[in-house]
C-alpha cells in the first residue's frame, strides 16, 4: 500500500472556512442526510479512559473515526480528547487518507451542527456567546456562532483559569472580543454553549433568559449532564440532531424524557 496522505488540522481549517463548514452541512441535511441512519458507533472503557469508534459512510465515501478520551491527559501536557480519522474509498474500500480527527471534529461534529441550528434558532440580534469549556470544541464553537451570528462579546468559563484565559487571549488575537468569566454570566447570555467532559449540570437552568439559545454539545453517555432539569423544562423547544441517539447517549435529553414518561405514564 501507498503511504497515504495526511491532513492534518490547520490544512483541514483552511480548506474549509467556517461559513463554508456551515453552509455545506445544511445543505447536506436539507438534502436528506439521516445521522440517525448512520452506522452504529461504539464505547469502550479502557485503562486510562475511553476508545469511541465511530464509523460512517456516504455516496462518495466509507470511513472511520478513532477517539480516545483520557482524563489525566491535561496534567502530563496531552489533550484530553484525541482522534484520528481513516477514509476509505465507497467502491474499493482501500484507504485513502488519513485526517487529523480532532480538527475534523472541531469543525463538523459539534460547531458547524450546532450553527445551523443556531442560525435557525437564536435571535437574529444575538451578540453575547457564553462559552463554558476551554478546549477545541468551545474554540470552534466560537467561530462557528460567529459566522451565522453578529457576535461582539464572547465570554469564557473553564475549571482551569490559565486554559480559559489562553482560549480568551486565542480568539482575541483572531479577533472576536474575549474575557474570562463564571457561571454566573449565562444570566446576560444569548447563546451558551456547554462543550465540556462533565457529569454533573453545570449551572442552574433558572438563570438562563428566557430568550437564549442553549448549544449543550459534551455529554456521550446517559449518565453524565451538562444541564439540569428546570433548563430542559423551560425550553421553548428541544432539538436534538438525532433523536435515537440522544435518548440513548445524551444524558441531558434522556433524564428530562425518563421524567416526562413517569409524569404522564
Amino acid at each position: 500500500m501507498t503511504r497515504l496522505p495526511y491532513l492534518d488540522g490547520p490544512t483541514l481549517l483552511e480548506l474549509m472556512p467556517w461559513r463554508d463548514t456551515v453552509n455545506a452541512l445544511e445543505a447536506a441535511l436539507r438534502d436528506g442526510l439521516r445521522p440517525e441512519a448512520g452506522l452504529s458507533r461504539t464505547v469502550h472503557q479502557v485503562d486510562h479512559g475511553q476508545l469511541l469508534l465511530m464509523p460512517a459512510q456516504s455516496p462518495s465515501g466509507v470511513g472511520v473515526k478513532l477517539s480516545t478520551v483520557a482524563p489525566d491527559n491535561p496534567a502530563v501536557g496531552h489533550p484530553r480528547i484525541q482522534a484520528m480519522f481513516v477514509l476509505l474509498d465507497h467502491q474499493t474500500l482501500s484507504p485513502v487518507a488519513l485526517l487529523d480527527g480532532t480538527a475534523l471534529t472541531t469543525l463538523r461534529a459539534a460547531p458547524a451542527v450546532s450553527a445551523v441550528a443556531v442560525a435557525h434558532l437564536a435571535r437574529e440580534d444575538a451578540a453575547h456567546v457564553v462559552l463554558i469549556g476551554s478546549g477545541p470544541q468551545a474554540w470552534g464553537h466560537a467561530h462557528a456562532v460567529a459566522a451565522v451570528r453578529p457576535v461582539s462579546r464572547v465570554t469564557v468559563v473553564g475549571r482551569a483559569r490559565d486554559r480559559a484565559e489562553a482560549l480568551v487571549g486565542r480568539l482575541t488575537d483572531e479577533g472576536l472580543p474575549a474575557r474570562a468569566g463564571s457561571m454566573e454570566d449565562v444570566a446576560a447570555a444569548d447563546v451558551v454553549v456547554c462543550a465540556t467532559t462533565a457529569r454533573a449540570p453545570l449551572f442552574d437552568g433558572r438563570r438562563v433568559p428566557a430568550h437564549a439559545c442553549v448549544v449543550a454539545v459534551g455529554s456521550h453517555e446517559p449518565d453524565a449532564r451538562e444541564l439540569d432539569g428546570t433548563l430542559l423544562a423551560r425550553a421553548d423547544r428541544v432539538v436534538v440532531e438525532t433523536t435515537d441517539v440522544a435518548l440513548r447517549e445524551a444524558g441531558d435529553v434522556a433524564a428530562a424524557a425518563h421524567r416526562r414518561w413517569r409524569r404522564h405514564g
